[in-house]
């Protein structure tokens, strides 16, 4: 029986590790440094950063906007495998053209960017929704967990080499370290290629009773679709008192992630210091993923993302003290413990709270709310440390966001004990 579950889930779980790759060495690593040192070079500190804010925001937004209507068609067309390998293909084409975008082409290279976060987030929605077909429900938080562990070590690794071949593009025949970076976009479009075929090709996807006969059928239904589900999901009050509280805390946790290396930069800490602490958190985020999955499934989910969540608290507590290089590599090892289980446990929670046949269409919500955070949390963040003229004071305001989220996450009734 073992073996049936775990045939199901690894094929899915590797589209994580697919898709990692684009998160680590483009999202996280490369593209906000290439930004302002290549495509923006010669302009300005403030204006690059701006640039790369917008294609950030755009992307977010649209992905956001989209989300709950692609799911609920999906649901209606049984086209979910479908839509995951649009949204894939349109993230590896366009991180492709990342390669041939040219020194001071900031405008290509950000509209290509953004167009691949599109990809990325687009196709989250889809292979999250897939979670019910390849894990049963004692299952979920295992499998759920797999997924994020996988990805870790996934985008972990590519990232590692893509790293030295930045550092040393020598020993792989590049002229510099520009050619480096670009051959790297190069390498996760492969991997992110390669990876997604096991999902496509051993993945179940089944076939609904009230499923659509054609898409075009799918696609006026899944409107129809979504204009109930605003409905249902405040009708449904476990599930709208999770959303909420789940959109409070994940606004934290995201903040945290995107916010670290910035706030290190702000206390002087060496570039190759923060790179090398995002690696650390990848490997870190294996186990640490995978543990947390045995923990919801022994203690429950809600149980381990309320100790993530404790956990995220004293991390902005020991943000206030950092000030060394050492206090941000312990930094990135407590976020790394905690980062994966709080986000896959989100995730089989939900799983579990749902109806399974319309699984697209509330994860497009889960998702939406994912997009539509970092919100309040930077806003937080730096309003309480311009108040205060302290970014210190700021980070300790984080945890509010921790506290609240908890609080709903608290009421939420949860089946069989879990």
């Amino acid at each position: 029986m073992k073996q049936t579950w775990l045939k199901r889930a690894l094929p899915w779980a590797f589209y994580d590790w697919a898709n990692s790759a684009f998160a680590t060495t483009v999202m996280a690593g490369f593209v906000p440094l290439f930004n302002k040192a290549f495509w923006s070079s010669g302009a300005t500190e403030t204006a690059s950063s701006f640039r790369l804010g917008v294609a950030n925001s755009t992307a977010g937004i649209i992905v956001a906007l989209l989300a709950p209507i692609l799911g609920a068609i999906a649901d209606r067309g049984g086209a979910r495998k479908r839509f995951l390998l649009f949204f894939a293909t349109l993230g590896v084409a366009m991180t492709v053209g990342l390669h041939f975008a040219a020194e001071g082409q900031w405008a290509l290279a950000l509209t290509l960017f953004a167009l691949a976060s599109i990809g990325f987030s687009g196709g989250n929605v889809f292979y999250d929704s897939l979670l019910v077909n390849v894990a049963d429900r004692d299952k979920l938080d295992v499998v759920s967990a797999l997924g994020y562990g996988l990805g870790y070590v996934g985008g972990g690794l590519l990232f590692a080499l893509n790293v030295f071949m930045v550092t040393r593009p020598e020993v792989f025949g590049f002229s510099d370290v520009n050619q480096a970076v670009r051959w790297s976009f190069l390498t996760v479009a492969l991997w992110w290629a390669v990876f997604t075929i096991p999902l496509l090709l051993f993945v179940p996807e089944a076939r609904l009773k009230n499923q659509s006969s054609s898409l075009a059928t799918a696609v006026r239904d899944g409107l129809t679709q979504l204009r109930n589900t605003f409905h249902e999901i405040r009708r449904l009050k476990t599930v709208f008192t999770f959303l909420i509280g789940y959109w409070l805390y994940i606004d934290g946790v995201d903040t945290v992630i995107r916010m670290a290396v910035d706030y290190g930069a702000s206390l002087k800490l060496p570039g190759n210091s923060l790179i090398l602490a995002l690696l650390v958190t990848q490997f870190v985020g294996f186990p640490a993923a995978i543990v947390f999955g045995k923990v919801g499934e022994k203690l429950g989910a809600r149980t381990g993302i309320l100790i993530g969540l404790g956990v995220y608290a004293g991390v902005c507590v020991f943000g206030y003290f950092m000030t060394t290089v050492a206090h941000f590599y312990a930094l990135a090892v407590t976020v790394g413990l905690v980062q994966g289980g709080v986000q896959s446990l989100s995730r089989s929670l939900f799983a579990r709270l749902i109806p399974p046949d319309k699984a697209g269409e509330f994860f497009g919500f889960y998702n939406m709310l994912g997009k539509f955070a970092v919100i309040i949390g930077p806003v937080l963040m730096s309003g309480v440390g311009s108040l205060t003229g302290s970014p210190r004071v700021g980070i300790l305001s984080l945890i509010l966001l921790f506290v609240l989220g908890a609080t709903f996450l608290w009421q939420v009734k949860v089946p069989q004990s879990q």
